[in-house]
């Protein structure tokens, strides 16, 4: 499977924002957004100049990806899911994205990362009620019961993970059971529910045209 290898502060750097895709990490001093505030490569300094509507819509949508650790293909495939529901585009698709296996291990503190959590589940850590998944992109149901795997609950990263669990707060959505390592989709995530700050409709605008 695709995915990026290359340093992930530059992503924070492009979209000229924390998009905390190193966890805790991301709140030390020594963050790359906050000692070189702007864009990577050669001209970053230079870079300058407003950016057209086009440029607004394709950098929202780059945000977006790679806060949730999504490739193009795939992101369009959510998009098209999003738009065949019932209600408004864009947040059908933030709502699909929220439902994610690997966004859900994050969001309940199992890992300190949406790339950890990714990779903890791809190991085979992870279990969905009762039955082990593997496949980061597996869109969790109201009710279902995520658990680590009896095995797993000793891992280092899982428990520094549980330890900072006071300091990143869990969604409505879910409840977290640390003592027994589950938790659980009380209800479907809303468009309330996404913490970061996104503008949804220029990404609807730029698959539209």
């Amino acid at each position: 499977m695709a995915r990026y290898r290359e340093s992930v502060c530059r992503l924070c750097r492009r979209e000229s924002t924390k998009l905390h895709l190193k966890g805790e990490r991301c709140y030390s001093d020594n963050c790359a957004v906050e000692r070189r505030s702007y864009p990577p490569g050669e001209h970053g300094r230079r870079r300058k100049g407003k950016l057209i509507r086009y440029g607004l819509q394709l950098r929202e949508k780059q945000k977006v990806k790679r806060i949730y650790g999504v490739l193009e293909k795939q992101f369009r495939l959510y998009f098209k899911k999003a738009e065949r529901q019932k209600g408004i585009t864009g947040e059908n698709l933030l709502t699909m994205l929220e439902r994610r296996l690997d966004n859900v291990v994050y969001r309940l503190n199992f890992a300190s990362s949406r790339a950890q959590a990714r990779q903890l589940v791809r190991h085979g850590h992870l279990q969905v009620d009762e039955r082990k998944v593997s496949i980061p992109s597996f869109l969790v149901s109201e009710g279902g019961v995520i658990s680590v795997a009896e095995k797993s609950r000793k891992l280092k990263i899982i428990q520094d993970a549980l330890e900072l669990e006071k300091s990143r707060e869990v969604p409505g959505w879910l409840e977290i059971y640390p003592e027994e390592f589950k938790g659980k989709v009380v209800r479907m995530p809303t468009r309330e529910d996404i913490t970061f700050s996104v503008q949804e409709q220029l990404i609807v605008e730029l698959y539209s045209k």
